[in-house]
């Protein structure tokens, strides 16, 4: 058994590449081999969102606070709150992130496949995020 105490792993900025806004990434946890599960605490501020991607084996996140918004390709902006939980699909394209005016934070677990967890894609236009 292994206890990660809280504030043991430092905070990161969400990188410009794959964020807009402000991100913040707290992880929680990577596991050793055999397993290949991993998860994270992420908050958007404001406004703040993923750029669209995909995961190879799916992805979910269980929100923790605030209000956010989350989309597949081809299908409505969805809003989400506190104690919601999202399954995104293996390899659906998709992005979340906080409302225009209200932050959002959830632990967001995945699995890699042969060391892949994420394939990220092109920045959410603010078009696309404001429709």
């Amino acid at each position: 058994m292994e206890i990660r105490k809280s504030g043991s792993q430092p905070s990161g900025e969400g990188p410009d590449e794959y964020f807009t806004g402000h991100v913040r990434i707290d992880p929680l946890m990577q596991a050793a081999e055999p397993a290949r599960t991993s998860c994270a605490l992420v908050t958007f501020e404001p406004g703040a969102r993923s750029a669209w991607h995909w995961h190879p084996l799916g992805q979910t996140l269980v929100v923790t606070q605030g209000c956010g918004w989350v989309q597949s390709e081809g299908g409505p902006k969805v809003s989400i709150r506190a104690g919601d939980v999202v399954w995104c699909p293996p390899r659906e394209r998709h992005w979340h992130g906080a409302t225009s005016t209200t932050a959002m934070s959830h632990i967001a677990i995945q699995e890699a496949l042969d060391g892949k967890v994420v394939e990220w894609l092109e920045k959410v236009s603010d078009e696309e995020y404001q429709a």
